[in-house]
């Protein structure tokens, strides 16, 4: 799927040693039947390591039986909060829930929007923040070209990838030399992090 994008890249000075270590890319674009889901599982997620969120996200998969708006408006805080939820995480899963059942957020419709678009209508859900909405992006609709500048393990990724030895201007210079394939090179700072 991402051919164009890791020949493009493969002549990078930074991503190009780690596109031959880490093999394909294997971001792939969901089915729409699990936009929904995947909104939920990033908001569990929120603040949590991989472990911690994949555990919490499994509990509340299987206590639910279907990940759905209506089961989960239907869904008491107490038997939520049995999944690990935090009260915090369950307003945020129920005012998704909400807007999805009322139509204010069309999740059916979010592939067909700009990647700014999609960003702006699933901002307007408590708890969804401009790195939830990037996640979505890249995760669920496989855009292409999304760099989440703000996330830890890419801020991480980075630092060990240019040593410190390059002034801030400059690595503003090659973060831009990977567009239009951003979401790509991001992939490929994560996989660097999974040794460290």
């Amino acid at each position: 799927m991402w051919k164009k994008a890791q020949e493009t890249l493969l002549k990078d000075l930074y991503i190009g040693p780690l596109i031959k270590k880490y093999g394909d890319c294997t971001i792939v674009k969901r089915p729409k039947s699990k936009y929904f889901e995947s909104l939920v599982s990033s908001i569990i997620g929120q603040q949590l390591s991989g472990k911690a969120a994949d555990a919490i996200f499994e509990k509340t998969r299987v206590g639910l039986d279907r990940v759905e708006p209506q089961i989960i408006l239907k869904t008491s805080e107490l038997k939520l909060r049995s999944f690990g939820l935090s009260p915090q995480k369950i307003k945020y899963l129920k005012d998704l829930s909400r807007k999805v059942e009322r139509g204010e957020v069309e999740i059916f419709s979010l592939e067909k929007l700009s990647d700014e678009l999609v960003i702006e209508k699933l901002v307007a859900v408590k708890g969804i923040g401009l790195w939830t909405a990037q996640m979505f992006l890249i995760f669920t609709l496989a855009r292409p070209d999304i760099f989440p500048q703000g996330d830890l393990g890419i801020k991480k990724g980075i630092y060990y990838m240019f040593n410190k030895s390059i002034l801030d201007h400059k690595m503003g210079i090659i973060i831009e030399s990977w567009k239009p394939y951003r979401s790509i090179a991001s992939w490929y700072i994560w996989k660097s992090l999974e040794n460290q």
